[in-house]
């Protein structure tokens, strides 16, 4: 149920305890229950408190919107809450296709007490713990919404977006009222524009989402070993010659930056240094601690090149270039990488291990810690606090940095308890294609945190990571979105929202929802099946698709070398990373195994027939098109699955056991069929597989 949901009038009591997210609304406990309001329970994230009354606001084309000003609040007429409230409205009229007549982008001046009207003390700072809370009132007569400040106004309008609900008189928002504040402060989304570049619109469109969850940080992952992906006045060989001339302006980053601060979202570049820094040295090989010359990295890997801390040169390098960027980025934060230096460049080059020797650097940690050291001093010179990936963690270092936690929640726990701020990566790796489950459940402060609650205070939070070895702009948005929606909610709702059906339940809505800000994660995968077919009719290649997904973890890099000029348009890149279809199946599984219930058997039969005749469907699609050819076996695997699958399924609805041989004959056949094909395996298998084992267990 959702958390802080009361009925008053009604006498429905719908938890005002904080539980977790199995909504009551339209749920059959209740004969006299009230109907389902959409809106309310597909709410993500979830609410801090929720409090339901009866009644509705009706929305008609006479709706206007209308700021209270309150004296002390400074800025212009049409600041960023403006902007907000403009934008709401027209996405309100793209949702109802109702011709809205007030001109809510030339006034948004009072006309009366009715509407929808909001209010808030200050502007926001785009800065950790500024306050995003809001208290958002829905009666029948009016709306109001009221913030501390103007970032506040901007998450209670995408929960006020996301309550719009209907019935057979037309559109309406159910009267609750919402106070609501984030768990969390830092609540971000790294997106990797290094090994493969990702221009403006894909940036934008991925920002919109962000605020649409109420996630609060792009973190801009802007150089690699691939490219450096930001233009350098001061130098300019660095985008010149690293970049393959794909990298952003110095105006295009403005532009970015003021886009994202009108949607309260705080841009942090990294600058990833010492390592994953070939492209840094295209221009400068004299940098590195080995001689060149240097080429943009093709290939994707950890890799030797690395800066050289010996080399006084590079420190008013540094000291040049990270002024021009302190300049170009407002965030307080400046991020320098430092993960995965390899170290044998360092190790073969003699000035180094003498420059060690003669500093007492015991190793390459010590190295690397010197560096950062220097590099922290010209950091706070320009104003900047530093933030780096766990390897620069050194308690030399004074307590201001931050520790970005990406190999494990050890490193995170170690830091604050050495009094350092920190945020969690590990298990956010959305890249990956783990189900959003994993994520889900996976917690910057989990309940048996050793941590006191002084140190607690010191994670920050989280952030998605979406590296772009495998992903372009054709395929970025379906590896990030819906599941990092999962990840927003564990960051802004209470720790106690943890039901993994329910989430999955919204998820849905709030996929289908984010498409209205131009994300293709739906719309390309069919794109690009209908590319690989040159036909619009691809029925059966999505059948295939949708219970199929891309190798989890590393394991695609295994099946073939790829490089940065690898095509991305296959098969498995129209995979989504978790197949609902699939998982929808194995709920049924288990849900017929608990109870041998006739209706989920045949459900489950009936599936099971569908993908096991769809290979005779796909086999004219590979005779057409080379390029699909590879998926023949996925296919081929599917349709014997769900033979296997029948005919278990068969058994069990009839009662009859199997000996031990058939069980294993028929788990050797799902064995092959689980093996990987085209970079990509069949989500499928291990649910008709319990079928398979359930048939080898007497019956009671």
């Amino acid at each position: 149920m959702i958390p802080g949901i009361r009925n008053f009038r009604s006498g429905f009591v719908f938890a005002l305890t904080i539980l977790g997210l199995a909504v009551v609304l339209g749920a059959p406990a209740l004969a006299s229950a009230p109907p389902r309001i959409e809106g309310l329970v597909n709410l993500m994230p979830v609410p801090a408190s929720v409090t339901v009354v009866d009644g509705r606001f009706r929305v008609d084309e006479s709706l206007a919107v209308a700021r209270a000003i309150t004296p002390e609040l400074k800025g212009g007429p049409k600041d960023r809450a403006f902007r907000a409230a403009a934008r709401f409205m027209s996405r309100l009229a793209g949702r109802t296709g109702l011709f809205l007549k007030q001109d809510f982008l030339a006034s948004q001046a009072s006309s009366g007490d009715g509407g929808i009207r909001y209010a808030f003390g200050r502007p926001g700072r785009l800065i950790p713990n500024e306050d995003e809370s809001y208290v958002l009132k829905i009666e029948p007569a009016a709306i109001v919404l009221d913030a501390k400040t103007d970032i506040g106004v901007l998450r209670g309008f995408e929960t006020l977006l996301q309550l719009l609900s209907a019935d057979e008189k037309g559109y309406y928002f159910p009267c609750v009222t919402v106070a609501d504040k984030p768990r969390f402060t830092w609540r971000g989304l790294l997106i990797d524009v290094g090994r493969h570049f990702q221009p403006v619109d894909v940036i934008k469109r991925n920002l919109d989402a962000m605020a649409a969850v109420k996630m609060n940080v792009l973190h801009f992952h802007l150089t690699e070993d691939q490219g450096f992906r930001v233009e350098s006045k001061v130098f300019p060989k660095l985008h010149e010659l690293g970049s393959d001339g794909m990298y952003f302006t110095q105006a295009q980053i403005r532009d970015l930056i003021d886009y994202a601060s009108d949607r309260g979202i705080r841009v942090m570049p990294e600058f990833d240094i010492p390592g994953h820094s070939t492209s840094w040295f295209v221009a400068y090989p004299e940098f590195s601690s080995a001689p060149g010359p240097y080429a943009i990295e093709r290939k994707f890997g950890v890799f030797g090149p690395a800066f050289n801390p010996a080399d006084e040169r590079i420190y008013p390098f540094f000291d040049a270039f990270f002024k021009e960027m302190a300049g170009l980025f407002p965030d307080p934060y400046l991020h320098i990488g430092g993960d995965e230096v390899e170290g044998h460049q360092w190790d073969a080059n003699p000035a180094i291990q003498s420059f060690k020797k003669t500093h007492g650097l015991a190793d390459n940690n010590a190295l690397q810690a010197y560096f950062n050291g220097r590099l922290l001093k010209i950091l706070t010179k320009h104003g900047k606090k530093m933030v780096g990936w766990d390897e620069i963690f050194q308690t030399s270092l004074p307590k201001d940095i931050v520790i970005r936690s990406w190999r494990g929640p050890k490193s995170l726990i170690e830091a604050a308890q050495k009094g350092y701020q920190g945020i969690l990566s590990n298990g956010y790796y959305i890249d990956l294609c783990q189900p959003a489950e994993a994520h889900y459940l996976n917690d910057p402060l989990p309940a048996d945190s050793p941590l006191d609650d002084s140190q607690k205070a010191l994670i920050l939070g989280g952030e998605a990571t979406m590296w772009a070895e495998l992903v372009t702009p054709e395929t970025i948005d379906s590896r990030i979105w819906p599941r990092t929606a999962a990840i927003a909610e564990r960051l802004w709702s209470p720790a106690s929202v943890r039901n993994v059906d329910d989430m999955y339940r919204r998820l849905g809505p709030v996929s289908a929802a984010l498409e209205e800000l131009g994300l293709l994660h739906l719309k390309n995968l069919d794109m690009l099946l209908r590319r690989l077919a040159a036909s619009p009719r691809i029925k059966p290649l999505k059948v295939l698709a949708e219970v199929v997904e891309p190798l989890k973890g590393y394991d695609r890099h295994g099946q073939t070398e790829y490089t940065s000029l690898s095509p991305f348009t296959r098969f498995v890149d129209a995979c989504a990373p978790e197949s609902m279809p699939a998982r929808k199946f194995k709920t049924g599984v288990d849900k017929f195994l608990a109870g041998r219930d006739p209706l989920t058997a045949e459900e489950l039969r009936t599936i099971m027939m569908t993908w096991r005749e769809n290979h005779a469907l796909v086999l004219p699609f590979l005779a057409s098109s080379p390029a699909l050819r590879e998926i023949e076996p996925l296919s081929l695997n599917l349709a014997r699955a769900c033979e296997i699958g029948i005919e278990a399924l068969g058994h069990l609805t009839k009662g009859e056991g199997q000996p031990a041989s058939w069980v294993q004959e028929k788990g050797a056949v799902l064995a092959e069929a689980s093996k990987p094909a085209a970079h990509a395996e069949l989500a499928v298998v291990k649910a008709i597989g319990r079928l398979v084992e359930a048939c080898g267990v007497p019956a009671k």
